[in-house]
């Protein structure tokens, strides 16, 4: 992803030559632009191609040089906020949180208030702003929006670097409960495809040729007639890892309406996904840290139908 505030020099490959311009600029990868977002830039006059000004409709030939400027994102003034917060542990270095399925975890745009780290500006003090890259408070992995479960926050810049470094090194355990779609083959499986931004729709992920390298390894808990309920472990953390992962096999996640389908015929009002165990090395003291959530009564009451569901369809056999 190219850092906004700074100018990116692209090369026109022959694959690209005869593109529009500002469909070139979206299918990039490193730029994460929407389409729209492209042809904004154009029109301010911060696109070049060959050192000239151009058209969102030019047509790009090969070796084309194409110069784009992406300014740095309006500061965000983040306040904290007084809000229900589930902490499972803390200590003066980092603090491990349960997040409910429904809350966002960083502020953006048109959604600046309501989000974890507006309530963990409250809980921990203003000085966790400036733990991490902006906006992120100590924040060193996320949760979607829709997806509950265990979240470790930073509350010291060494914890931080320290925490970041052993996720790079694949030294965090998270662990997830999923409810799938369909019967997936075999007890272990391990889906090993990179991942990248979606070529089509810019804020979806999807497995793509040259994108970041993803393994999620799978294990089944129980089988239904229509659903494989799972235990999903993640050795990478891309974005949105295992809905696009699972969703690639064939097996989308229930209740996820961004790669699931269409149609669902359970009464569930978000993706059945759950971050149940988070464990690793304390980043300061080295002492090993385990941790576990249960399944939230969404969940569980929706297993609970699908046995019931079950156990009726096998006494009409």
């Amino acid at each position: 992803m190219s850092e906004r505030g700074k100018k990116s020099l692209i090369v026109v490959s022959s694959e690209d030559a005869g593109a529009r311009l500002d469909v070139f600029l979206a299918a990039r990868p490193e730029l994460d632009l929407s389409r729209a977002q492209a042809q904004r830039l154009i029109a301010q006059g911060l696109v070049f191609v060959n050192d000239q000004g151009a058209k969102a409709s030019l047509k790009l030939a090969a070796q084309d040089q194409v110069t784009v400027s992406i300014p740095p994102p309006e500061p965000l003034e983040v306040r904290p906020q007084e809000m229900p917060l589930n902490v499972v542990y803390e200590d003066e270095h980092l603090l491990v949180v349960d997040k409910p399925a429904g809350l966002v975890v960083h502020p953006a745009p048109g959604h600046r208030e309501g989000t974890l780290v507006n309530a963990l500006l409250a809980h921990c003090g203003s000085e966790l702003a400036r733990i991490g890259p902006l906006l992120r408070s100590g924040i060193v992995h996320r949760l979607d929006k829709d997806t509950s479960g265990l979240l470790v926050v930073a509350k010291s810049a060494a914890a931080y670097q320290q925490l970041v470094r052993a996720m790079k090194a694949r030294e965090v355990q998270r662990v997830y409960l999923c409810l799938a779609h369909g019967s997936i083959k075999g007890e272990v499986a391990t889906v090993d495809a990179p991942i990248g931004r979606h070529h089509h729709h810019r804020k979806k992920m999807a497995v793509v040729p040259g994108g970041r390298s993803a393994r999620t390894h799978i294990r089944v808990l129980e089988r239904f007639h229509d659903y494989t309920y799972l235990e999903v472990t993640l050795e990478t953390g891309r974005t949105h890892q295992i809905r696009v992962h699972l969703a690639f096999i064939g097996h989308p996640v229930v209740g996820d309406q961004v790669y699931g389908r269409l149609r669902e015929t359970l009464k569930l009002k978000r993706q059945f996904l759950h971050a149940a165990r988070l464990s690793f090395l304390h980043p300061i003291t080295g002492e090993g840290l385990n941790f576990q959530s249960d399944l939230p009564s969404d969940l569980t009451e929706t297993l609970e139908q699908i046995r019931a569901d079950c156990n009726k369809k096998f006494q009409h056999v």
